[in-house]
């Protein structure tokens, strides 16, 4: 457990620049916290002592302000950023080296038995107010945006965002060299529809110049050949 939470201190200080020192890390980090107190839980709810489990991630949640189910499946270098409002559920399942921030919901959409929970492989980034619902799998290494909502598998390595949650690209080889903060790196269109939106708009105005050149052409056309009728008909 203390080589555990070694490993969760150090991912802190590789993803988060504000942190200072281990001390300050291990005081004032309601994400690692909230771990310490699950790895506990999850250790009560596999031999069985369900309702101390869930007791002491209700207290973590009093404390942290963050739910993780007594339930959920935790990898190593876990990083709970910020943390206010993260939810997780009981059949998640979280790789390592995974980061979620502030608002985040893994979250079931089904009330029958069994995994009713997301998935998230090794190296995935969630943004802040985002929610993953539904048993679907999040690949290895992707990236979700701030406040997307993911209904569908995401592949790994892909970039999702917006509502619901579209794949915008696959991750940029100069993104591998700095961690992608909020799930969002650089450059990445934050809504697909709004491009597509933007896209339509620039088209309708290409053509309605196109037709008010056509028209003003048939217009001329028509005033050089009125005298000429008029004279003929004289």
């Amino acid at each position: 457990m203390f080589k555990r939470l070694r490993e969760d201190i150090e991912a802190v200080f590789a993803r988060d620049p504000a942190a200072r020192s281990r001390l300050e890390v291990l005081l004032c980090y309601p994400g690692l916290h909230a771990i310490v107190f699950h790895r506990v839980a999850h250790a009560l709810w596999c031999r069985g002592w369900l309702t101390l489990a869930r007791f002491i991630s209700q207290l973590s949640r009093f404390l942290t302000g963050i739910e993780i189910h007594p339930g959920a499946r935790i990898g190593r270098r876990f990083f709970i950023d910020h943390g206010m409002g993260v939810v997780i559920g009981e059949t998640a399942e979280i790789g390592d080296d995974v980061t979620l921030y502030q608002g985040v919901t893994l979250g079931g959409v089904s009330l029958e038995p069994g995994k009713r929970h997301p998935t998230l492989e090794d190296e995935v980034v969630v943004g802040a107010g985002a929610a993953v619902l539904g048993p679907i799998r999040v690949g290895r290494g992707a990236r979700v945006g701030s406040n997307a909502v993911v209904l569908r598998d995401v592949p790994p390595g892909a970039t999702v965002v917006g509502i619901p949650a579209r794949q915008v690209g696959p991750r940029p080889a100069e993104e591998k060299k700095v961690f992608p903060a909020y799930g969002t790196p650089p450059g990445v269109e934050l809504d697909p529809l709004n491009r597509a939106i933007e896209r339509l708009t620039q088209r309708v105005g290409e053509l309605e110049a196109r037709i008010e050149a056509l028209t003003g052409a048939r217009t001329e056309a028509g005033e050089e050949e009125g005298p000429e009728r008029r004279a003929g008909c004289a």
